[in-house]
């Protein structure tokens, strides 16, 4: 395991999780499950059977650094990677791979979303195995999860039908789809060799330092056209103005769009990127009436199909509620029907 990195993605801000998720404290630091750890935690503690701790880098915004310490007590400071703006994906991962090239140049790179919920860690586990052997052979590996619904929120992988019943297995990728609308989502399902793209990469250190250079030279040569900054005193200065002069960009229109080596694994785990509270609902037991409660005093009467997340030291009474979500947190409430979900960063700009 000396040469698997992981690397965990903690920079965004969730502000679909509100009023939980706040810029100061966004979703990947908070209990959303109730289950005494946080999101990156559970992350952190996932990948541990991918690599060492020692290998395991958390990128995130440069106001986070010591929230993601007080979580992850066991990293050094020299493994929080900070971004001093944000600048969307394929630049943070151009700084974590010089850094971890520049260290090793052996290494194989498990990129990972600090937000996403893992049910089955076994099959995770098998599945990155797998990613990793084909990330040695020089290939670009990715995590396709299977579609449960017609969703126009999520990008889709394209792989050859013949793969379908492969489960488990790996497959070339065809091309990488962008969020569809409704009725190219459902003919997707219906197809049936689509998959949603889990935003989860396996590759070498050197392989997507070569692909950076390839379809985005002037990125590459901002981060990594010297090297010899990475590991030493230097470093957060190179980055900084490596990010102040970079171009916003995601890693999927930086490279996956572009590169011809790209292979997908076709995952067998539960996932859910816990983009919205109806995410997590799903997730959650529910009682006898469809109601998913986090929150030791809570009570329930005459309502059905709610999704409740109270404070352990806080009480409420909930009567006469269908289909709704109600979540406080720090003294804010939200009380929304799951349907107008999708609003709550339109409905966010009230408080302006």
């Amino acid at each position: 395991m000396k040469d698997n990195y992981c690397v965990i993605m903690a920079g965004g801000i969730g502000s679909r999780f509100w009023p939980m998720s706040t810029p100061e404290r966004p979703k990947q630091f908070l209990d959303v499950l109730g289950t005494g750890k946080s999101l990156l935690r559970m992350t952190f503690e996932r990948l541990l059977s991918i690599c060492p701790s020692e290998n395991v880098y958390i990128l995130t915004n440069a106001g986070y650094a010591s929230l993601v310490k007080e979580q992850l007590p066991e990293l050094e400071m020299d493994q929080i990677l900070c971004e001093p703006m944000r600048k969307n994906t394929a630049p943070c991962i151009a700084y974590a791979a010089g850094k971890i090239y520049a260290k090793n140049p052996n290494a194989k790179m498990v990129v990972a979303p600090s937000d996403h919920l893992i049910m089955n860690e076994k099959a995770f586990a098998d599945n990155i195995q797998t990613a990793l052997v084909s990330a040695e052979s020089g290939n670009i590996a990715t995590l396709g999860i299977a579609p449960t619904r017609p969703d126009t929120g999520y990008g889709y992988i394209e792989f050859s039908a013949e793969a379908i019943s492969n489960k488990g297995g790996i497959t070339s990728v065809i091309q990488f789809r962008e969020k569809p609308d409704l009725k190219t989502a459902e003919s997707f399902l219906a197809e049936g060799n689509f998959y949603w793209n889990s935003g989860i990469f396996v590759w070498k250190a050197d392989t997507i330092l070569n692909a950076l250079k390839t379809f985005q030279p002037k990125l590459h040569e901002q981060f990594c056209g010297d090297l010899s900054k990475y590991n030493t005193a230097e470093e957060q200065a190179h980055v900084d103005a490596a990010f102040t002069a970079c171009e916003d960009i995601s890693i999927d229109f930086a490279v996956m769009e572009h590169a011809k080596n790209v292979e997908v694994v076709l995952a067998t785990f539960d996932w859910s990127d816990l983009g919205t509270w109806g995410s997590l609902y799903t997730h959650l037991d529910t009682d006898s009436n469809g109601n998913a409660v986090v929150g030791k005093q809570v009570k329930m009467v005459d309502s059905n199909n709610c999704l409740v997340h109270f404070p352990e030291n806080k009480k409420a009474l909930i009567q006469g509620l269908s289909d709704c979500i109600v979540v406080e947190a720090d003294g804010q409430l939200m009380i929304i029907r799951m349907s107008d979900e999708q609003k709550i960063k339109e409905y966010m700009k009230l408080f302006q």
